[in-house]
């Protein structure tokens, strides 16, 4: 199986923890997907922007985790036009499933927040 570079692109304020589970995700034996650690912990301005987009276009999928604050994250909404800009597959994943998770600004309206469960996670890397 060819595993899938994947960006994760997450609220670093409020949701860091759930982006190390993923990464941690990744590495069990059967996993459909890799991870690079690509976050930019910079102020969110057009050299961000670049970084960004030239990590973004490395990868095959992107994988924005929603939480309670995705929708105000201003690094999430930006990876995300990227990622659109770029024509590269994404998909929303729940972050917290005890709680409303929001889709990100610029999320489109038929974009769905799957439920983070491993036998999804398989079925939408399989795209």
């Amino acid at each position: 199986m060819t595993k899938k570079r994947t960006f994760i692109s997450f609220d670093y304020d409020h949701d860091k923890e759930l982006k190390d589970s993923l990464v941690g995700q990744a590495k069990l034996k059967d996993s459909p997907f890799e991870i690079t650690d690509m976050s930019i912990k910079e102020k969110i301005d057009d050299n961000w922007k670049k970084k960004a987009r030239n990590r973004i276009k490395g990868c095959d999928v992107v994988v924005v985790l929603c939480g309670e604050h995705t929708d105000t994250a201003a690094g999430v909404t930006a990876e995300l036009t990227i990622a659109q800009e770029e024509k590269i597959p994404y998909f929303l994943l729940r972050g917290r499933p005890d709680k409303e998770c929001k889709k990100p600004k610029h999320a489109l309206k038929e974009d769905v927040i799957h439920p983070w469960k491993w036998e999804t996670l398989k079925l939408l890397f399989q795209v």
